[in-house]
């Protein structure tokens, strides 16, 4: 028996709540994705602090400096209790409270334009749905549930990626070429400039576009209605993939989500009951 299969024995033994494990997970990377854009905050608030910033369709209150103060790092801090915390209704009310904050950064004149307050969002949307269920008895049922619901936002967020890519100019490749390709400094793009010529280049941004758009396709459309751990592992896979072939930057997009697809491995391989029943037909003979 190797020291996995002992180590999974032993969280089953110590009675692990799955539920709260999961959501603690989230927690976590969520706080990854807020702290991840440190930088933004501090250029936006110099910004908003020295230059006045001005849209006649925001109102004062969503161009105040203040407010993006108040919503960054209140949903940092509601986000932190709610990690540590073992009191439900703290919990909730913690969640509640980085749920609007985050819906301050979505609608606020310096930050509704950034898809990490987006993701993160929906992180927190789906933070509140689990918070007010987490106290159940029927922890497998909720983990599926936590799951499905799980896997059906990534599969929205990748399928409305995949929407406004399908142009004519991300198809040929030129949006990504202009953006990547010709001068980002990141080491997959470094690496192909150093390799080949600009009409190389050209091609290769064609088919890395097409191959994102196909994918994000592929997955927004199908995710959702796969087994809960072959959704995590995919989704995984994808949203690394994300980062590690595109740009740092976008860690603080992805992490959230991928804490949101790793809510798929909590989800038993099968019911506890069966396992149960099977035990207790294993000790009946030996008893007897």
């Amino acid at each position: 028996m190797n020291r996995i299969t002992l180590a999974f024995q032993r969280l089953r033994s110590a009675g692990i709540h799955r539920p709260i494990a999961a959501y603690r997970l989230v927690q976590a990377t969520i706080l990854v994705s807020l702290f991840w854009k440190w930088e933004f905050f501090l250029q936006a608030n110099n910004i908003y602090a020295n230059i006045p910033v001005e849209d006649p369709f925001f109102p004062d209150w969503l161009r105040s400096i203040t407010t993006i103060r108040l919503a960054f790092w209140g949903s940092a801090l509601a986000t932190g209790i709610s990690l540590i915390t073992s009191i439900n209704l703290l919990r909730k009310t913690c969640n509640w409270l980085g749920f609007f904050g985050i819906t301050l950064m979505c609608v606020h004149q310096g930050s509704y334009n950034d898809m990490t307050f987006v993701t993160i969002w929906w992180c927190c949307l789906w933070s509140v749905w689990l918070s007010h269920r987490i106290d159940t008895d029927q922890q497998e049922l909720l983990m599926l549930r936590a799951a499905f619901l799980s896997r059906l936002i990534i599969s929205l967020i990748l399928l409305g990626g995949a929407a406004g890519k399908w142009t004519p100019e991300y198809w040929s490749g030129e949006v990504l070429f202009d953006i990547y390709f010709l001068d980002r400094d990141f080491w997959v793009f470094n690496y192909l400039r150093d390799n080949y010529e600009p009409e190389d280049l050209q091609e290769i941004a064609k088919w890395y576009s097409r191959q994102i758009i196909v994918v994000e396709t592929i997955s927004g459309i199908g995710l959702w209605a796969l087994p809960a751990r072959w959704a995590a592992l995919i989704a995984t896979i994808i949203l690394s993939g994300v980062v590690i072939l595109s740009n740092k930057y976008l860690v603080s997009v992805i992490a959230c989500l991928i804490g949101l697809a790793c809510v798929g491995f909590f989800v038993p391989r099968r019911p506890r009951k069966a396992a149960t029943n099977v035990n207790l037909a294993l000790e009946k003979p030996a008893a007897n």
